[in-house]
């Protein structure tokens, strides 16, 4: 099941981040690795949609995370 949040950080040297779910809980971690457009480094407010995964004893963790379409900085550049 798809679910979907807006990252809260990623830091690019580590190729970690966070991303909260819109449905609210926790922040969720994850790695560059888990990123399906791996050439694109996640920025703060995009929105992703995700699948979760259990790790490290059933703590969640977000996978195959894809940007959502129209989420890129083009809107933001046409506001003037």
């Amino acid at each position: 099941m798809t679910h979907y949040g807006k990252i809260k950080s990623y830091d690019s040297a580590k190729g970690a981040g966070m991303i909260t779910p819109e449905k609210g809980g926790d922040a969720l971690s994850f790695n560059k690795s888990d990123l399906q457009q791996q050439a694109q480094e996640p920025r703060a407010d995009q929105r992703y949609g995700y699948d979760t995964r259990q790790i490290d004893g059933g703590k969640a963790h977000a996978v195959n995370l894809q940007m959502e379409a129209g989420t890129s900085d083009s809107s933001a550049k046409q506001q003037s």
